[in-house]
């Protein structure tokens, strides 16, 4: 019988360039090997135009896709049990675009 595995100890730590921004924006692009997130801020600039202006490209292994997936599921869930539902525009073409 093997003696049951413990959780490794987990250290986070940040590079020298790491940065957080504001994204109202992500298109996501699908191979065969990985997930593309491309994150950006979206403005209207007429009534018939958008303008998306990307900064920051993540690229996700299929796993690591279903993760995040996951935990964003939990934690959204989590989020409208405390402060109700979070209502969809649906008028708003471009706020998730998939490629």
């Amino acid at each position: 019988m093997t003696a049951p595995s413990q959780q490794p100890q987990i250290q986070i730590t940040q590079t020298g360039d790491y940065r957080e921004g504001y994204s109202n924006s992500v298109q996501i692009r699908v191979s065969v090997w990985d997930f593309l997130l491309q994150f950006g801020t979206m403005t209207q600039t007429a009534p018939d135009k958008m303008n998306i202006v990307n900064f920051q490209g993540v690229y996700l292994s299929p796993q690591q896709a279903k993760a995040l997936l996951n935990i964003l599921g939990q934690n959204v869930s989590s989020y409208e049990r405390t402060f109700g539902e979070i209502k969809l525009d649906p008028g708003s073409a471009g706020q998730l675009a998939v490629q």
